[in-house]
């Protein structure tokens, strides 16, 4: 109030500065405030994005522009710029699992960037801010390696080379979800090379080769039989094109050979018609000079007498100019006439020439068609089947050489198979047997009676035996002690079976019970085999 009262009063004394002392100190304070908040104005480039990070609203941490201006409001709020330029990161990824459980190796290259979505800036701003290059490319690596070591790992070795844009997919699919997380976007992925530690995809190659080279071969044959009946056919075209060639070219120089003649006459009748009408000039021009000759001698009679002289003068030289051009003239008419004889001999010369070499031609031309062409067109025919031939022969070589290899291959695996399983089998039968040995060459023997018996069959069915008749006397023992025929065979039979016994026992096999057992031979026994009467033992002690 006093201020004010004092420029009241300083006004009232009529003194202005003192009014504007206080106006321009407040204009002052306006303009530094208005350059204040100016200088708070930021502006963000188009290749980076304005964070601003503080009182920003409710619920929020950061608040993101991309191109444009926003005001920073001093005291509660500041700002940040994250750029936007791409990253490249090398993956060098080496020993990755497949789905069949072959480590692959896959050195890529990703190059990511920060998003100008809304939602992936906000990430960015959250999880990137205030970050150097270097360590967002160092978690953006780790995320990518291992997004990459999983996909490999639901993908096989033929689905990881072969379908290369459902690996690129899965790749793009996966690796771009998690790097959003941070406020990256993947925006190129280069896999440069695929391979494994087995040799496999190299496997692969090779086998995909040889069938593309299998199959090259087969097309080549295919295509040089093609060729080589395409160039019998352009032969045969060829020869008939040639002789109508011929044909034309003969026509056409007996056409040419008539115009020329026909030309040779014009020319001669211009010659002639040259020569009638220079002549006819050399009249004119005589006949003209004449009459200025008679002019000029009537101008110069009527002249005075030099005049005449001066003209007779003039008439005199008028003349040698006339004589000397009729001379001229004749002349050049002379040598028209030595020079068109002179070119219609060279003329006549040359289509001479020209017919004989036709003729030659056409000659040579007829002599190839009906005798070279027949037999170089046989030779090649010749050619080709000898080289189908062999080529046919060297297959089917080449095929029952594999068929022979194949069947042996078989064979030998089929034997190989067969004792392995007989030494499985005799193994797992004397473990069977277990203590008593004697069992397992019994049964062996046992297994191989029927096809003994079968070959015996085999020895006798083809003999035709209507009836077998036993001659005996019936009697048992005649009268000297000898046995009939059929008890001498029982007899013998029973008498042989203690040395199949022994045999049996010697060779550790035990027979059947249908032979029978040995038995020790009591003293008993043996007392009464030194008499007459027969035990029920038998005569020879053993049991029957």
């Amino acid at each position: 109030m006093n201020r004010l009262l004092l420029a009241q009063s300083a006004a009232g004394d009529g003194n202005p500065w003192l009014i504007l002392i206080p106006l321009g100190a407040l204009g002052l304070l306006l303009l530094f405030g208005l350059l204040y908040l100016t200088s708070r104005y930021k502006r963000c480039p188009s290749n980076r994005v304005l964070v601003i990070f503080g009182r920003v609203g409710t619920n929020r941490a950061a608040r993101c522009h991309h191109g444009g201006g926003a005001m920073v409001w001093p005291l509660i709020q500041d700002y940040a710029f994250l750029s936007l330029e791409p990253m490249v990161i090398d993956i060098p990824l080496e020993g990755a699992l497949s789905l069949n459980n072959i480590r692959v190796n896959v050195p890529a290259t990703f190059t990511v960037g920060i998003s100008t979505d809304p939602v992936l800036m906000n990430n960015a701003a959250e999880r990137l801010l205030m970050l150097d290059d270097r360590k967002i490319r160092d978690q953006a690596q780790d995320i990518i390696l291992g997004q990459l070591r999983l996909v490999i790992a639901t993908l096989s070795i033929e689905e990881i080379n072969k379908d290369r844009e459902k690996f690129m997919a899965l790749i793009n699919e996966n690796v771009a979800q998690e790097v959003n997380k941070i406020g990256l976007d993947l925006i190129n992925v280069n896999i440069r090379d695929i391979t494994d530690e087995s040799g496999y995809i190299s496997a692969i190659g090779k086998r995909a080769a040889a069938e593309a080279i299998n199959r090259a071969k087969v097309e080549v044959a295919q295509q040089l039989r093609e060729g080589d009946v395409g160039e019998a056919v352009a032969d045969r075209e060829r020869n008939v094109r040639v002789a109508e060639e011929i044909a034309t070219s003969i026509e056409g120089k007996k056409q040419a050979e008539r115009s020329q003649r026909v030309a040779i006459a014009a020319f001669e009748a211009e010659a002639v018609v040259g020569e009638v009408s220079s002549k006819r000039d050399q009249e004119i021009a005589t006949a003209e000079r004449e009459a200025e000759t008679v002019a000029a001698q009537k101008r110069a009679e009527q002249g005075q007498r030099i005049a005449v002289a001066t003209a007779e003068a003039r008439a005199i030289e008028g003349e040698n100019k006339s004589q000397e051009e009729i001379a001229q003239y004749n002349a050049n008419l002379a040598e028209v006439r030595a020079s068109a004889s002179q070119r219609a001999g060279v003329a006549s010369a040359k289509a001479d020439e020209l017919i004989l070499q036709a003729e030659r031609e056409r000659e040579l031309a007829r002599l190839s068609k009906e005798q070279l062409a027949p037999q170089e067109i046989e030779k090649r025919r010749i050619e080709i089947a000898a080289e189908a031939e062999a080529e046919r022969t060297r297959r089917e070589a080449k095929g029952d050489a594999d068929a022979i290899l194949a069947k042996y291959m078989a064979e030998a695996e089929g034997i190989q198979k067969v004792l392995e399983a007989k030494a499985q089998g005799y193994q797992r039968l004397i473990t069977a047997c277990g203590e008593n040995i004697h069992v397992a060459p019994t049964l062996l023997l046992i297994e191989k009676l029927p096809e003994i018996v079968a070959e015996q069959v085999k020895a006798i069915q083809n003999l035709k035996i209507d009836k077998i008749t036993v001659w005996d006397s019936g009697g048992g023992n005649t009268g000297d002690g000898a046995q009939g025929a059929t008890a001498g065979f029982l007899s013998g039979l029973i008498g042989s079976l203690p040395a199949v016994h022994d045999l049996a026992e010697q060779a550790g096999i035990d027979l059947p019970p249908a032979f029978g057992k040995v038995r020790p031979v009591r003293s008993e026994v043996r007392k009464k085999e030194s008499g007459t009467e027969p035990t029920s033992e038998g005569r020879d002690g053993r049991s029957h």
